[in-house]
């Protein structure tokens, strides 16, 4: 049966209706209409849903709905653009360094970076390929992803402002 959460979605409150074990990706998706959270292996295996929960990494197909009320979430929509005065580091230095070419799984690499320079502000190249371990991609830009993610390092340290 439905029932009423209340979330808290990319700093704003929202209220959705939906079974409990709803993935928090289908409500992102279909309810909120924030389509940057993509649909991947369905099983949290391949990194394409992740979202910042809290601002961990975690894969939103396999996140119950009712496990998300008084939790921050962020999607990719909730890093940057018109809304939030530009767009985040992050998503410049993917731009910059033309580190997304197909684009399915760019999202989640991109909430996966975020979390780790979070909480590293000059990672190793060790600490890069860690983070990204659960991040499938098939389009051969990895180079370029690892040089975006320390593009955006430095950019990072050099800004007082995220």
């Amino acid at each position: 049966m439905a029932e009423t959460f209340k979330l808290r979605v990319n700093g704003r409150d929202c209220e959705v209706q939906a079974e409990p074990n709803t993935p928090l990706l289908y409500i992102l998706r279909n309810d909120l209409k924030l389509k940057g959270t993509r649909f991947g292996c369905g099983e949290g295996q391949c990194g394409a849903c992740y979202v910042l929960f809290d601002g961990h990494p975690v894969a939103s197909c396999d996140t119950p709905l009712w496990s998300v009320p008084g939790h921050e979430i962020t999607t990719i929509e909730g890093l940057g653009g018109p809304d939030a005065g530009g767009l985040h580091p992050i998503q410049q230095a993917f731009i910059d360094e033309q580190a997304i070419q197909c684009g399915y799984c760019i999202d989640g690499i991109i909430i996966s970076a975020v979390a780790l320079l979070q909480r590293e502000r000059d990672p190793s190249d060790t600490q890069i390929a860690a983070a990204l371990d659960r991040n499938l991609c098939r389009c051969g830009t990895h180079v370029r992803i690892l040089r975006a993610i320390r593009t955006a390092a430095r950019a990072m340290r050099a800004s007082p402002k995220r």
